[in-house]
């Protein structure tokens, strides 16, 4: 195939599996907290570690992770303390991520605000092979953390407190959901976009979530239909010569809509066979009774 003769596309088909599967494994924690605009918040303030990237002349995608770790530490401990005055630091801290990157970026040259606009939107020409080398170490991570520990974060997701009550580090797991998001965000710039990857988060989640009950199969589905729109957006993009990062988002939400019209007469004949295994359970038992009676006679 042509599109895989090419190396920059061979770098980003690569990133575009790894992030379509680190995304959505995430984002089922952030989702079940209702944290669903975390990731958002985080791609603003890794924007400052971009930007520092440029300045020192180092990796923005490391330089990128070690600042989205802090801060998204800083949004945890914030989340955890700042009771009534919470949504204000929050509001800062990303804002002033966001006011960080552009600065730092016009600070450290011209040539650099092109750059900026390929790690908020998302590029496929610029992933490097040392990009793909960092993506790989950091999607590792990322896995080994949501699926070794699913227990204890789907736990801690659910309930807070019943976690606490059965002996469960609350505090070190919500740290690491943060910390996780954090570094998700960062393999995902550089395909998705620091702007956009949030939706990636959360969106796949969703749509599995219209026809699955179960965490385990709502997990499976999601970080399936976040590595097929991920390489469908990633070959759109290629070939139409249109935006990876918005491509993929849009793919998504697309199978979003479709599962949830499919999803309506899904739940109609879940009903109706509930109804109908109860109707004959309410039969079968005055039957049972009556021939329970005609031995005893």
């Amino acid at each position: 195939m042509e599109i895989l003769q090419t190396a920059f596309m061979q770098r980003a088909l690569i990133a575009a599996v790894l992030i379509g599967i680190t995304a959505p494994a995430v984002g089922i924690y952030l989702v079940q907290r209702r944290q669903a605009l975390m990731g958002d918040g985080i791609g603003h303030v890794a924007m400052t570690g971009v930007g520092l990237g440029f300045v020192l002349n180092a990796s923005p995608v490391w330089m990128a992770t070690l600042v989205a770790v802090l801060g998204a530490v800083a949004m945890e401990l914030i989340r955890a303390y700042g009771r009534t005055r919470g949504d204000i630091a929050l509001a800062m801290l990303f804002y002033g991520g966001m006011a960080g990157g552009v600065l730092l970026t016009n600070l450290s040259g011209s040539g650099s605000n092109a750059n900026l606009l390929s790690f908020l939107f998302g590029s496929l020409s610029t992933v490097s092979a040392g990009d793909v080398t960092s993506i790989c170490l950091l999607a590792a991570f990322v896995v080994l953390v949501t699926v070794g520990l699913r227990r204890q974060l789907f736990a801690v997701s659910q309930d807070e407190e019943f976690a606490r009550v059965t002996g469960l580090p609350v505090r070190a797991l919500n740290l690491l959901i943060a910390v996780t998001a954090a570094i998700t965000v960062t393999v995902a710039m550089r395909v998705v976009g620091l702007l956009l990857v949030s939706a990636l988060m959360v969106v796949p989640v969703a749509a599995a979530q219209q026809i699955t009950r179960s965490f385990a199969v709502t997990f499976v589905s999601a970080v399936a239909i976040g590595t097929s729109v991920t390489l469908a957006g990633t070959v759109t993009s290629y070939y139409q010569d249109v935006p990876p990062g918005a491509t993929v988002v849009l793919f998504a939400i697309v199978v979003f809509v479709a599962l949830t019209a499919l999803a309506a007469p899904l739940a109609r004949r879940r009903a109706k066979a509930a109804a109908a295994a109860e109707a004959q359970c309410t039969l079968e038992v005055p039957a049972a009774r009556e021939s329970a009676g005609h031995m005893g006679v």
